[in-house]
């Protein structure tokens, strides 16, 4: 414990080289890739689906090729592992993100809460933590949440059942 606490210290004094973990106003892709990370660990390990949504979304959303992807995926993992609270993370976004940006970030960690089709309460309660640090009304974010589950669900509809697929 004291070893964890001079490493604080010290990262305080002389903060490392690693420009990976740096969260200066350009570090808003970092931050709201470790809250995504934060929300798909909540459970545990991440599954297979939900690592496959996560690394979907950076790429698309960020628009961002699968290598820089992986990258700032590996850097955010390595952030919110060393991270106390969201705050760290959301301070940077909302210096950095106007609302449209930010509300995106939320509809993200919405997608990956129904990723693998199980919402727990952890999931939601750190979505709402994080809208309610981002600025973003709970209003704006249950609707976000609605939307999100009801593209989730026209999508489970349209995809063929198991026993359709056998005939």
């Amino acid at each position: 414990m004291l070893d964890g606490l001079r490493q604080f210290i010290a990262d305080i004094v002389a903060p490392s080289a690693d420009s990976d973990l740096s969260f200066d106003d350009t570090g808003y892709l970092l931050a709201a890739t470790a809250l995504l990370v934060h929300v798909v660990s909540l459970d545990g390990e991440p599954s297979a689906i939900e690592k496959r949504k996560l690394h979907s979304l950076i790429e698309s959303r960020f628009k961002l090729d699968p290598g820089t992807a992986d990258h700032l995926i590996a850097s955010a993992t390595r952030a919110e592992g060393e991270a106390v609270d969201l705050y760290h993370f959301t301070s940077v976004i909302m210096r950095s993100v106007n609302e449209e940006g930010r509300l995106r970030i939320i509809e993200m960690m919405w997608e990956l809460v129904y990723a693998d089709g199980q919402v727990s309460e952890f999931e939601d309660n750190v979505v709402w933590r994080a809208a309610d640090l981002l600025g973003i009304s709970s209003r704006d974010r249950i609707d976000l949440k609605h939307q999100v589950a009801g593209r989730r669900s026209a999508t489970s509809a349209d995809a063929p059942k198991a026993e359709d697929a056998a005939m």
